[in-house]
């Protein structure tokens, strides 16, 4: 389920120990895609390691990110030390991975599964009843009614609904994955990366549809025939379980 191209590109995995993992099969193709484009991107501009390093404005952007933004864990030993292209490329591809692709996977699908709150309670109000007491006896002959006294109490559940409904929604202004206004650069190579880029978008959405409809791959619709579109890089307003934003705005 992987593109050859991609295939390459990921060095020690050689193949995915589960091939019917829809999160893993799209995020890895949304992944490469991105790490292409920002490998393009920063190549252009960034010809040595020597042009990171003394670039003031990104240096200065590190330190930030590191120091202020993540204080709490500017000491740790694993930080890139922004000192060549291939750190810039990779910090930028998690960056950009984490605001667009994986943050739509997580979020945009809250209401389809959790709007609907007995699928995912927000908390338990009883203990797990001990053997030979009322509720255990309860839980025993009628589990559902047990359930449902156990679980969030109706106010809180509209009130999650609510939360959950306003959090997955796709806005009429939204600005996908790939897409951008034209006049963000007049250098000639930079559109014809990000072009490369959209077009690469554009296969992928190809090849999770063809996916999704091959009964070949059982997890990508399940047992209630619901496809697995949360990495599908074009969405719509509403809710359509769909669509990867440029970045996280709420």
């Amino acid at each position: 389920g992987i593109a050859d191209g991609d295939i390459n590109s990921l060095k020690d995995l050689d193949k995915l120990v589960i091939e019917d993992y829809p999160y893993a099969v799209d995020g890895l193709k949304i992944w490469f895609a991105i790490k292409k484009w920002v490998s393009d991107y920063c190549s252009f501009y960034y010809k040595t390691d020597g042009m990171v390093q003394e670039d003031p404005e990104l240096q200065a952007w590190w330190k930030e990110l590191r120091e202020v933004g993540h204080g709490d864990k500017k000491d740790e030993p694993w930080w890139p030390k922004m000192q060549t292209r291939e750190e810039l490329i990779e910090s930028c591809t998690i960056i950009i991975w984490l605001a667009s692709a994986f943050h739509a996977a997580v979020n945009f699908g809250q209401y389809a599964y959790g709007g609907y709150s007995p699928n995912r309670p927000t908390g338990s109000r009883r203990f797990m009843p001990e053997k030979g007491t009322p509720e255990y006896t309860e839980l025993a002959n009628n589990p559902e009614k047990a359930f449902l006294k156990t679980i969030t109490p109706q106010l809180t559940c509209l009130q999650g609904m609510t939360l959950l409904e306003t959090l997955s929604q796709q806005s009429s202004e939204e600005v996908y994955l790939g897409t951008r206004e034209d006049n963000w650069t007049t250098d000639k190579e930079p559109l014809s990366f990000f072009k490369a880029f959209h077009d690469r978008l554009a296969e992928i959405e190809g090849e999770i549809t063809s996916m999704n409809d091959d009964g070949k791959w059982k997890n990508r619709v399940g047992p209630v025939k619901v496809p697995y579109t949360l990495l599908f890089p074009t969405g719509e307003v509403g809710l359509p379980g769909k669509g990867i934003p440029n970045s996280i705005s709420i």
